[in-house]
């Protein structure tokens, strides 16, 4: 049974400052925000390609950008990744343009939805092949690392589909084997389109990637907790770390097949609400909900 509780950390949200904290929320608050404007072009018919959202799992991206701020990991990302090149600090105005197939676009129009590429931000586009970025983004390390000697951090982020591929495991038994860099992220929907884990497999990525003396952990998309246990994982890579979140909408497109197992974002702000953070919460909504509105009301009617 998943659970939104699964692997988080008591009072985690009392570990981190006001500031990380508001700064972990604001990220979160532009990805749902900038995607539910993704959604509306979608529906309106102003984009022509397959979307892949990432609405009810933005906590994965704030939080890790979070923590890894300092490091800035190189970013292999999968093809749901408009919320890591947010958070992440992706150009905006490049990702709606991106999305409305302009040149202007971050990968120039080419990529699309489901290849997010920013040299600015050190983050690789998919190649659209399920799970390539693992052994794309192990060789990366390996290349940087153990050939060229420069310490260079990669972050590596799959699906629970993505994980099952066999050279994706192969990849990750060779950088526990150099020692590589490499934080390795499973963001875990529980659905591969709509086949749920339990009908593919009946083993943990977690338990596999420490049967390779990898350092690995398990929680669901508590913020607090992510952050938690991603700081702790960077103290011995390579690490893995899977997060149980949910998918509010369909593997591409906008349709829904009802509603979430839960609401990160709603749990999220109930949080703050305890910890007395609620007038600086809602005033970050707010303007960031604007902020969203008003860029693409601007970007879709540039000429």
């Amino acid at each position: 049974m998943r659970s939104q509780y699964l692997g988080t950390v008591v009072g985690a949200s009392l570990l981190f400052t006001k500031e990380e904290t508001l700064a972990m929320f604001e990220k979160f608050c532009k990805i749902r925000y900038f995607e539910n404007e993704v959604k509306k072009a979608y529906d309106q018919e102003l984009i022509h390609m397959p979307i892949y959202l990432s609405i009810g799992q933005e906590a994965i991206a704030a939080s890790l950008a979070e923590i890894l701020k300092l490091l800035h990991p190189a970013i292999f990302a999968q093809h749901r990744a408009h919320g890591t090149y947010i958070a992440f600090g992706g150009d905006l105005k490049k990702l709606v343009d991106e999305l409305l197939h302009r040149d202007t676009g971050c990968a120039g129009g080419m990529g699309g939805s489901a290849s997010i590429h920013s040299p600015e931000i050190r983050m690789y586009g998919h190649d659209g092949l399920m799970g390539t970025q693992v052994p794309v983004g192990v060789g990366y390390a390996y290349a940087k690392n153990y050939k060229s000697n420069q310490e260079d951090y990669a972050l590596i982020i799959m699906g629970d589909a993505s994980a099952e591929e066999d050279y994706v495991i192969g990849a990750m038994g060779y950088a526990a084997h150099k020692k590589l860099p490499i934080l390795f992220i499973c963001e875990d929907n529980n659905l591969s389109i709509l086949t749920e884990v339990k009908v593919r497999r009946n083993w943990k990525m977690t338990d596999l990637a420490a049967s390779f003396g990898i350092n690995a952990a398990e929680t669901a998309d508590d913020p607090w907790s992510i952050m938690y246990h991603t700081r702790k994982l960077l103290n011995r890579l390579p690490a893995f770390l899977t997060i149980h979140t949910t998918r509010a909408v369909w593997h591409a497109g906008t349709g829904s097949d009802g509603p979430m197992e839960w609401d990160r974002f709603e749990l999220v702000k109930e949080e703050l609400t305890r910890i007395g953070l609620k007038k600086k919460a809602v005033e970050i909504e707010e303007r960031t909900k604007n902020e969203m509105e008003v860029l693409w009301k601007s970007q879709l009617t540039r000429k």
